[in-house]
């Protein structure tokens, strides 16, 4: 009898287990699930797959430029399923409003140069581009540029900014002939016109361009990689250093780079703290005259002065913008909404690798043109001059970006 009853404890003890060990496994994936639930989001890692760029039938080597990272509010700036944005749209303002494509020097077999514009009626600007282009340093007076502070203090602002003669941008022609100039005043009034701007040094880069033979650039060294060539005024302004850091983006993006590019700067400015923000959105950061003899460039890219970007025509032109989440876009385009600013403010975020969380800082600027006002930029915190805070959603539309000269990030 006694046998009997140990045998059924053995068998409930038999069927029991599994139910305890299933218990246990649905309490600890459970557990797991509302761990995972609980941690804060963080930016998807960057691709580390190798790319090569396919352009003009030429493809180049895989890259060690950084690579773009995963951003939540990306959408294809070139072709993609819809079509260019109308002029003077919010999206032409923000996004890829450089519909135009200008061929100021077609590309041809062989591997030669070439060189082209992508013209924005909306903002009427342009960036341009070249293969086999080459920029001397020797030809551009200005201050080295990159020095310390306390080295330069009392310099001119004069001196730091680029005046440039004939030939400091050469690019190498498809068939043998002579030099010439890239482009003529009338192509510059009409594609890169000065637009108020009182010294346009990218139309004084492109007028100094000429175009020579193959075999004529005489490089001291090649930069195999895609460079933006960056003039920046006023470099220590933190809004104004934004819209140049959106203009070299912007640029990037049109050009449809498959990686970040470097930069290179052609400007005398002594180096800043701002520049620890350049030096992570981008591959790399030098300034012209570092550089010991003539450049050349596989690839450069000439980006807009910050002064021509959406951001700073909101100070003086008035149009309806509004913002919008990538997702609805997505789905249904609407040109008069745009998700471009979430996209670049969370690039902002997923370089400087800012930890958001539920009480994130918010950053907000400032900048008015009233004598009874204040010409400066405020801040909530310290920590602006070592990165930027938490990008807000911005509604164009009803913003005082538009109205009052508020930028909020």
């Amino acid at each position: 009898m006694m046998a009997g009853r140990a045998h059924g404890h053995r068998n409930r003890l038999r069927r029991l287990i599994p139910r305890v060990l299933l218990i246990v496994f649905a309490v600890y994936a459970v557990s797991f699930a509302i761990y995972l639930l609980r941690q804060p989001h963080r930016p998807s890692p960057p691709d580390p797959t190798l790319r090569t760029d396919v352009r003009d039938g030429f493809r180049a080597p895989p890259s060690s430029q950084k690579p773009w990272p995963r951003l939540p509010s990306f959408l294809p700036w070139v072709g993609g399923p819809s079509p260019p944005p109308p002029p003077h749209t919010c999206e032409a303002y923000f996004g890829n409003g450089f519909s135009r494509r200008v061929e100021v020097l077609p590309a041809r077999g062989g591997g030669g140069g070439w060189f082209r514009c992508h013209h924005s009626e909306t903002l009427g600007s342009s960036i341009c581009e070249g293969a086999r282009v080459r920029l001397d340093p020797a030809l551009i007076a200005m201050s080295r540029g990159g020095e310390p502070l306390e080295q330069v203090m009392g310099r001119a602002e004069e001196e730091e900014l680029p005046k440039y003669e004939p030939g400091a941008l050469l690019v190498e022609g498809p068939s043998a002939g002579r030099t010439a100039p890239l482009v003529d005043t009338g192509f510059l009034n009409n594609y890169v016109p000065t637009g108020g701007i009182g010294m346009h040094t990218m139309r004084a880069l492109l007028e100094s361009a000429r175009v020579v033979p193959p075999g004529e650039l005489h490089c001291s060294q090649w930069v195999e990689e895609p460079t933006l060539l960056v003039t920046r005024f006023e470099y220590a302004n933190l809004f104004h250093t934004i819209t140049d850091w959106y203009s070299a983006y912007v640029s990037s993006r049109v050009t449809n780079l498959p990686n970040r590019p470097n930069v290179v700067f052609v400007d005398g400015h002594c180096k800043a703290q701002l520049e620890q923000t350049w030096e992570a959105l981008f591959s790399s950061v030098t300034y012209a005259k570092n550089f010991s003899g003539p450049v050349c460039f596989r690839h450069a890219i000439l980006s807009p002065l910050g002064y021509e970007t959406a951001m700073f025509k909101g100070l003086s032109e008035s149009f309806s913008c509004e913002g919008a989440s990538a997702q609805s876009l997505q789905g249904k385009p609407d040109y008069d909404k745009t998700a471009r600013l979430s996209e670049f403010g969370e690039m902002i975020v997923v370089v400087m690798n800012v930890a958001i969380g539920r009480n994130g800082y918010r950053l907000c600027f400032i900048h008015t043109g009233h004598a009874n006002c204040m010409d400066e930029y405020n801040y909530n915190s310290r920590g602006v001059l070592h990165r930027l805070f938490r990008p807000m959603y911005l509604d164009l539309k009803h913003s005082p970006f538009i109205s009052r000269r508020i930028l909020c990030c």
